[in-house]
């Protein structure tokens, strides 16, 4: 008999701490729903190279630049040329035991 109060008395207490983590990880009651957030029309834009505030506008522009398929940066040949002596180094190592 002593077992099964000891039973009952470890799963009362178990649920117990489980309903209180699912009544944690609720949100509050005051924050406005996703569904709410998605319709709201956003006046004030943030910058997302540097984080400065920006008008509609500008954001616009800016994301039709981002978006805009720009050419990869050029290396200088000094750049370049340490790169392939990197390269041919690894095939080496890769080919060669020592």
């Amino acid at each position: 008999m002593k077992q099964l109060t000891v039973c009952w008395g470890m799963s009362i207490a178990t649920a117990i701490l489980s309903w209180s983590a699912i009544a944690r990880a609720l949100p509050p009651a005051d924050d406005p729903p996703e569904e709410i957030l998605r319709t709201e029309i956003v006046l004030e834009a943030r910058s997302p190279i540097d984080g400065e505030p920006l008008t509609p506008a500008e954001y616009a522009q800016l994301q039709a630049e981002l978006q805009q398929p720009n050419q990869p940066p050029q290396l200088s040949s000094d750049v370049r040329y340490n790169l392939f002596l990197l390269r041919l180094l690894k095939l080496i190592r890769t080919v060669t035991p020592l």
